[in-house]
């Protein structure tokens, strides 16, 4: 009766993110009940191996007491504190102190957000500020990429540039452009790094020459992208974006909101290509999920550019009632703990080369066209015809397919629409862990292979099943 009761009020009651709202109605939920390291347990009984760590965001793993310690800590001892009024509590300071002395370069201003989402968001609002009391009130445009994702609030998600966050939403405004993603697998120049990179700052340079250099206010991006399709770009391409934005005396804005926090091997992916960005965002990994909390971290010129510029003794019209939230500190500065004093950081980096490697020899399955990623943040593509990488119809509802036979084997990963399986497996994890993930996701493919609307689809004839088995 429990579950039935809690099904049931979940049906009525909780709106969910990005799900069809009438089939969740039919569907209802999986109710997750504990977790333990890169393992959750729902209310069923039954064990998942968690291949995507919640929503790219629980990178340490489950079940950490330090963690709950630390909160639990600040909670008796002060529970809020507002940042409104010059007040301020010693969690939000030395957390800002310890993001500050990790970020590259002079990126030495930190400001808390509740997420990634509000975080775009608070760039966008800094930018403009930046721009108008700085002598260039002119500078209204902003361009990110194609396939790219920056949050799904009212400004980040046209900066966003997947369909399903602009359909019926009247998005994106017209302040918002895109340029073509470098997307390797697809790039319409060839598999050349050089090429891929040439097009792309061609396409940037493009765009801002278009609109005019002068009235471009900055450049979004990830340094890999991830709901996009974990997309990795060629080594030195942002490196050549960061140039051009330089040139027009463009902001550079890189979002590690999903790539930060040792997901692709670093602290964050963007010290691989030596780019100090104007602005850096940030969320998930920074608290390991545990608790909520974002934040921008501004480089002293556009620190100084707001504090100098701004009209005298006017406060800066932009905030959260839970910015620096004394407990969401106090988790994050633990998390960080663990990620250096706990090895979990060196650990994630071991475990990402197997992973790449064991990810790898999914390219002998019938349907996978491509492994790609970096670190522990990788994916699978699935085609109908690996010579010519076509596509699955939509018709055949494959990422809803692949969900539930990954689920009736205990893994869990994204399933994105375009036939793009996604993993960014906890840094908690064991060789072992992804010997079990890939088994586990092999034994995916072959069931989604034994389907025989799949089996037709397919452009190549399948002499038999090919299963990576745990190594």
């Amino acid at each position: 009766m429990g579950n039935d009761y809690l099904h049931g009020l979940d049906r009525a009651h909780l709106v969910h993110p990005v799900v069809s709202w009438s089939s969740h109605e039919q569907q209802g939920a999986t109710i997750l009940e504990s977790g333990s390291g890169a393992y959750l347990r729902d209310s069923e009984g039954r064990q998942y191996l968690d291949g995507f760590s919640g929503l790219w965001c629980v990178n340490i793993g489950y079940g950490h007491d330090s963690v709950v310690e630390a909160a639990t800590r600040q909670m008796r001892q002060l529970p809020y504190a507002t940042g409104y009024f010059h007040y301020s509590s010693e969690p939000s300071i030395r957390f800002a102190e310890a993001i500050a002395r990790r970020t590259p370069g002079d990126l030495d201003h930190v400001y808390f957000t509740l997420g990634g989402s509000d975080a775009i968001d608070s760039a966008v609002r800094f930018i403009r500020y930046y721009h108008n009391v700085t002598g260039a009130p002119q500078r209204k445009h902003f361009i990110a990429l194609e396939r790219g994702y920056h949050g799904s609030s009212s400004t980040g998600s046209g900066l966003t540039a997947l369909p399903l966050f602009h359909d019926h939403f009247d998005g994106p405004s017209a302040f918002q452009h895109h340029i073509p993603s470098y997307y390797p697998y697809r790039n319409p120049v060839g598999p050349s790094e050089e090429a891929i990179i040439a097009e792309s700052v061609r396409a940037l340079r493009a765009t801002v020459e278009r609109l005019g250099a002068e009235n471009v206010a900055a450049f979004f991006c990830e340094p890999i992208q991830g709901s996009g399709g974990i997309i990795v770009p060629p080594r030195g391409w942002l490196k050549a974006m960061h140039q051009v934005c330089r040139e027009y005396g463009i902001l550079l804005v890189v979002d590690e909101v999903i790539t930060g926090f040792g997901r692709t091997g670093p602290l964050f992916a963007l010290e691989e290509e030596g780019v100090v960005p104007d602005l850096m965002t940030m969320a998930k990994g920074l608290t390991s999920g545990y608790a909520p909390l974002g934040a921008v971290v501004l480089s002293e010129r556009v620190y100084r550019g707001i504090a100098d510029n701004a009209p005298a003794g006017k406060p800066v019209g932009h905030g959260f009632t839970y910015s620096g939230h004394p407990v969401s500190c106090a988790v994050g500065l633990e998390v960080l703990r663990l990620y250096e004093e706990g090895g979990l950081l060196a650990n994630g980096q071991r475990v990402g080369d197997y992973f790449q490697q064991r990810l790898a020899e999914l390219v002998e399955h019938p349907l996978v066209g491509e492994s790609r990623g970096r670190g522990l943040l990788g994916a699978v593509e699935l085609v109908t015809d690996k010579t010519r990488k076509t596509k699955f119809d939509s018709s055949l509802r494959l990422p809803d397919r692949l969900l539930t036979l990954g689920r009736e084997r205990g893994l869990i990963f994204r399933a994105f629409a375009d036939d793009i399986i996604g993993f960014a497996p906890p840094l908690c994890c064991s060789h072992a862990d992804i010997d079990l993930l890939i088994e586990r996701l092999s034994s995916t493919l072959d069931a989604v292979l034994e389907k025989p609307d799949v089996r037709a689809a397919l452009r190549q004839p399948v002499s038999g099943k090919r299963s990576v088995q745990a190594s």
